[in-house]
């Protein structure tokens, strides 16, 4: 059973594997390949351990695989079961075991995102001693940025230009979005919880 952040937000035409699982409103981000091979930048809007609402650009055929790689959640596969404007609802096909895990993951974001927390706060900030770094956006362009302060889920940075919410960022290796604007710069969270060698290898550099 899904913790109590879940809550069943269907609309009328839903599918029968649909109904089969509670689900959640949240926003997570990530990329999908349909059949043809082609990939897209897309975003959960709801999402329980059977199925998931995607919204992108490409929205396939009804039956069609999908692979997705999403924030947070990992690598999801299934077929279309509808399509609405924008997007699409995908089953996941998925064991218990892998279901029992994706449950847990989707509370946690569901709880983090009701409490609205950009990032997650209960880790502990840094100052790296290097604080000059450069990132790249998904597109190519990079900029030098000034370093605020890290934290094992996400980032503080000092940058002239303002990329959109939920814009993928690489902070040297790490992959994150935009979750938040500020009068400096902007806040990043990242796609994966970071350890604490990783923190440190990157400030040593």
């Amino acid at each position: 059973m899904l913790g109590s952040a879940l809550k069943h937000n269907q609309p009328e035409d839903v599918t029968e594997v649909e109904r089969q699982f509670q689900g959640v409103d949240l926003s997570v981000f990530g990329r999908y390949m349909l059949a043809n091979k082609q990939e897209y930048p897309c975003q959960i809007s709801h999402m329980s351990p059977g199925s998931a609402a995607v919204f992108g650009p490409g929205a396939g055929d009804i039956g069609e695989t999908v692979i997705a790689y999403m924030d947070h959640v990992g690598r999801l596969e299934g077929q279309i079961l509808r399509i609405f404007p924008g997007g699409f609802v995908m089953s996941i096909t998925a064991t218990q075991q892998k279901r029992d895990s994706l449950a847990a993951k989707i509370t946690w974001i569901a709880n983090r995102h009701e409490l609205s927390l950009p990032e997650d706060r209960r880790h502990e900030r840094v100052i790296p001693t290097t604080r000059l770094a450069e990132i790249k956006l998904e597109d190519g362009r990079s900029y030098s940025v000034r370093i605020i302060d890290l934290s094992l889920s996400g980032a503080a940075v000092e940058l002239d230009v303002r990329p959109a919410i939920g814009t993928l960022i690489w902070l040297g290796n790490m992959r994150g979005r935009v979750v938040r604007h500020f009068d400096e710069g902007v806040a990043l969270e990242f796609a994966i919880l970071q350890t604490h060698d990783t923190l440190r290898d990157f400030v040593a550099r």
